[in-house]
């Protein structure tokens, strides 16, 4: 049984250690599920997981050295084992590239937040109360359909202390919710697929998403076969969250500089360039409604993304894109000295705006003469850094649109495309809302996006995939 608070954890080893500094992250985490199938809920569960993470730091004449351990349901009489494994792998290792100073004051937090000493906040199976509620619903109208539904829902919340030999202390509970809803026709040959990130699941209309499959199940009833080719296409804010959310993970500082990526030019960055003539904003930002998320640095590990030197800094609202034009690349404040460019650090969430625009999906369809609508993206693979082209399948629905209807199902694609030269391409942004990235659901669930209507969208391939 583990004895201590996960605060407790955090003092506990602060005081066991005897390096020059030392970062000590506690993580506790709860998760609750539900699954169902064939329009009946299948199976429900609630399980709950702590680390502990030692960032040991040596210090001396030869540079800065660090050592890091991080171990699962650690008790009170080993927390001291870990602090000496990782101040062992401290003196042992090899100078680090990033050090850099530990941050002695903590950023400002909202006047909500809960404090240090605060129990850690949870989830448990009453989470689903009103939304297994209306999941009732939307079984008995897929039914009436002749329609099945099936799907994942999870809540999942993690409280995390960090604390630092300097005096840090800070903590932060984050909320995360998704859901996953595919509904099929009674034998099985048409699918369609509609997901939603929460904090709460209170927000989630499971009875607009079961009519949206429903609609998108109907479409299906007529199949066209299409070749491969460059369409223009109608992508989701689903799908758009998944492209968007690659290109925001691959524009880190540190490789642009290196040269390896697509934000890289001669001698420096592209930042400043221009990427679209569209008036597109991508920001992250820690306090944007609905995806809130750490205001601050939380790293268990360094990467060329990220520093453990960097935990409890600020991590502010950056503008990624800015009215079209490279705003602003990910960095370390190793990377910043590097780079010349300011410090911006990864914050978990991105949106993506265009100034002024209020078109719906359906509008969208509306004023299309001819193009394909996709559902979602599936199995997106990075193919050329320097480029950034991305391949994939798209899953669960490809349409035609044909005089501003829809008219039918079609085969689906292998895709080949760059987000950023895709951007280019762009030739109308619907209004943004919140949305869930298929292919990175598991990890990126934090995401407001607009559909976007793309010239000449690149499928490659007829895929045989359903």
């Amino acid at each position: 049984m583990i004895e201590h608070a996960p605060q407790d954890a955090v003092e506990i080893a602060l005081q066991a250690a005897r390096c020059d500094d030392c970062v000590v992250i506690a993580d506790e985490s709860s998760t609750a599920n539900l699954r169902w199938a064939g329009n009946t809920l299948t199976t429900n569960g609630v399980s709950r997981t702590r680390q502990l993470t030692v960032i040991a730091v040596s210090r001396d004449a030869d540079g800065t050295r660090v050592g890091v351990v991080s171990r699962a349901g650690v008790r009170d009489e080993h927390i001291a084992d870990v602090v000496a494994e990782a101040s062992l792998a401290a003196a042992e290792g090899s100078p680090a590239e990033d050090a850099q100073p530990l941050a002695t004051s903590a950023p400002p937090l909202a006047g909500s937040a809960p404090g240090w000493d605060d129990p850690p906040a949870g989830t448990e199976i009453g989470v689903f109360g009103a939304f297994a509620g209306e999941l009732g619903n939307a079984f008995a109208s897929a039914a009436s359909g002749d329609r099945l539904l099936y799907g994942y829902a999870e809540h999942q919340v993690t409280s995390s202390f960090v604390g630092t030999s300097t005096g840090l202390r800070l903590r932060h509970d984050q909320p995360t919710g998704r859901l996953e809803l595919n509904a099929k026709s009674a034998d099985l040959a048409r699918s369609a697929w509609a997901g939603a990130g929460t904090r709460d699941f209170r927000d989630v209309d499971v009875m607009a998403l079961e009519a949206e499959l429903g609609q998108r199940l109907d479409w299906a009833s007529r199949s066209v076969e299409l070749p491969a080719g460059r369409y223009e296409t109608l992508l989701p804010p689903s799908a758009v969250s998944d492209l968007m959310a690659y290109m925001y993970w691959s524009a880190g500082a540190r490789d642009a500089i290196d040269g390896r990526t697509v934000f890289s030019k001669p001698g420096g960055t592209r930042v400043g360039e221009r990427l679209t003539a569209m008036p597109l904003t991508m920001f992250s930002d820690p306090a944007a409604p609905g995806l809130q998320c750490a205001p601050f640095v939380i790293a268990h590990a360094s990467h060329r993304n990220a520093s453990v030197f960097d935990n409890g800094q600020p991590a502010p609202r950056t503008e990624w894109i800015a009215e079209g034009r490279l705003g602003a690349l990910v960095q370390t404040r190793y990377s910043a000295e590097l780079s010349g460019l300011p410090y911006s650090p990864w914050v978990d969430n991105l949106t993506l705006t265009a100034d002024g625009s209020t078109a719906t999906l359906a509008d969208m369809v509306a004023s299309t003469s001819r193009g394909l609508l996709l559902t979602c993206l599936w199995y997106v693979r990075d193919v050329d850094p320097q480029t950034l082209l991305l391949t994939g399948l798209t899953r669960d629905g490809v349409y035609l649109v044909e005089n501003g209807e829809v008219t039918g199902a079609v085969n689906n694609f292998r895709f080949n495309e760059s987000p950023v030269a895709m951007l280019d391409r762009v030739t109308e942004a619907g209004a943004t809302q919140p949305t869930l990235p298929r292919e990175l659901s598991d990890y990126f669930t934090r995401a407001a996006m607009p559909p976007l209507r793309v010239e000449g969208f690149n499928m490659s391939s007829v895929s045989q995939a359903s």
